[in-house]
């Protein structure tokens, strides 16, 4: 995108809730920080510190009660998905901060938050390479690439594709110069020392062991996709 951008002033609120994985937010907040006329909000429902599933702790600075509207809503991703897609207060404000919202996105598995939300269906979008057909369960359009832009919706691939994503959300916002002056200023020039970030790329046995290891994690997202489709077909599908 090479348009001029209206540069005025903005703000992006990034919902935390614990077990989440912190890179599918601190990646992002990294390079909306830089941005200009930007202010970040990391809202939670207290604000009580946030333990990441690893146990890196944060601290919201914004409640959802006395959260502002949005012009860019962000659902970060990880194992804490599972008990926010069953927990109707948090969905609520999810849907209703996003139907303001001017561009409503997520990263990781973020994505079924919004699905579970209601604001994801009749979209193109994408999530962590391991859930994709979970998401598709929640009548999503799935799609299998790092960033996908839907109108206004824009979402991204599993963890790390989050500094992609907010690349592409700040070339929405304020053009590609200032996307690419952020990209330079965090030295963003990935070269990884193996080519095993994708499927389709990753040895064979790679993939099947880590298929392995995420496996009662995907039983069990299963199980609650199952139970809210049945429970909220009538408001969300």
């Amino acid at each position: 995108m090479t348009t001029n951008k209206n540069i005025s002033n903005i703000s992006i609120g990034i919902i935390l809730f614990p077990n989440l994985t912190q890179l599918d937010f601190t990646g992002p907040y990294e390079v909306f920080s830089k941005l200009p006329n930007t202010q970040v909000y990391l809202l939670s429902e207290t604000l009580d510190p946030i333990r990441s599933e690893r146990g890196l702790t944060f601290l919201p600075d914004t409640t959802f009660a006395k959260a502002p509207d949005f012009d860019v809503l962000v659902v970060p991703g990880g194992p804490g998905v599972n008990l926010k897609l069953e927990d109707s207060q948090f969905l609520h404000f999810v849907r209703t901060r996003g139907e303001k919202a001017r561009y409503v996105t997520s990263v990781c598995t973020g994505s079924f938050i919004l699905a579970a939300a209601g604001l994801l269906q009749g979209y193109r979008a994408t999530t962590h390479w391991r859930s994709l057909d979970l998401l598709q369960e929640l009548g999503v359009q799935v799609v299998s690439e790092r960033v996908v832009i839907d109108r206004n919706r824009i979402t991204g691939g599993g963890v790390t594709s989050g500094i992609d994503f907010a690349l592409a959300i700040a070339a929405e916002l304020f053009g590609d110069a200032i996307a690419q002056e952020v990209q330079l200023a965090i030295e963003y020039n990935p070269q990884p020392p193996f080519q095993s970030g994708s499927p389709q790329t990753a040895p064979p046995d790679v993939v099947t062991r880590v298929e392995a290891s995420t496996q009662n994690m995907y039983n069990t997202r299963r199980q609650i996709i199952q139970k809210i489709k049945s429970e909220f077909k009538t408001t969300v599908f």
